[in-house]
């Protein structure tokens, strides 16, 4: 079926082909929506952003609701936007396509910020390793969010260093993340909204617009959650050594940096570096 083969152009890249997608049914709808948003959050400035935050928790299963946060973050404007595509047609996509720009020069603010920010911490120390004993076993964890510069005048209980819950279901627990939300917020309003503009006017009606627009958010929720998981293997795995930790946080920041201004000098000088890059 058509739509098929045009699905299986987007899984390997070629986006030329999303214009000319056609859909055939409620489960081809629901099968493209999901398979799309699979494929999507795999963009490299999207694993590059997220790799940044991925370190912040010393659980593998923890890192599962960074990628969460960040899908529902990457949802929230896509959704509004298909909607609103969905209801005004050409006139939101002539809109769009006016201020898109901006939206991408703000993922490269983004992507600079969180690199530079990855060294600050390292420069703060607040990526270290420490040895806690809980029911008389010992662990050691990464940690990633605090500085050891203030600690001797915390109280006790305000120990950052104090591990409450131990254990597979604990770290299981639902939170959310702010910043990865916004992250995400930040990549649905640039790039990623260009391939539902694409798509939507494609649907056969307002209910399967819907239905595409669901099954995308899901699928980009999934992947990302997965990714996050992979990406904070590694560093779990490294959490004997500060030297190996450290620099494996550093690759993190300076893909980060580097995407972050071939992607600004791309958008301010007409240069085609992302295109050389896996992006």
């Amino acid at each position: 079926m058509k739509s098929y083969t045009l699905l299986i152009a987007t899984l390997t890249g070629e986006n030329t082909y999303l214009e000319s997608l056609h859909f055939s049914g409620i489960i081809s709808t629901i099968f493209i929506g999901l398979v799309v948003g699979l494929r999507h959050s795999t963009d490299g400035d999207h694993i590059v952003a997220v790799s940044t935050m991925a370190r912040d928790y010393k659980s593998i299963f923890k890192s599962i609701w960074v990628g969460i946060s960040w899908g529902l973050g990457h949802s929230t404007p896509l959704i509004i936007l298909g909607i609103l595509i969905l209801l005004l047609k050409q006139a939101v996509l002539d809109f769009y396509e006016s201020v898109a720009i901006f939206f991408e020069f703000g993922v490269a603010l983004m992507l600079i910020f969180l690199g530079l920010q990855v060294f600050w911490k390292i420069y703060r120390k607040e990526f270290h390793i420490h040895s806690h004993e809980h029911d008389g076993l010992s662990h050691k964890h990464l940690h990633g969010s605090h500085s050891h510069s203030d600690t001797t005048t915390k109280a006790k209980n305000d120990d950052p260093h104090e591990e409450r819950r131990h254990g597979l279901f604990p770290e299981l627990i639902p939170f959310f993340r702010v910043k990865s939300y916004i992250i995400g917020l930040i990549h649905g309003l640039a790039g990623s909204a260009v391939v539902i503009a694409a798509i939507l006017p494609t649907t056969p009606n307002f209910f399967s617009g819907l239905v595409f627009l669901f099954f995308f958010a899901l699928g980009t929720m999934v992947s990302m959650a997965l990714m996050t998981v992979v990406m904070s293997i590694p560093l779990t795995m490294s959490s004997k050594s500060n030297t190996l930790s450290t620099a494996m946080i550093s690759v993190a920041g300076v893909l980060s940096l580097t995407l972050g201004l071939v992607l600004g000098s791309d958008l301010t000088l007409g240069t085609n570096f992302t295109g050389i890059l896996w992006y």
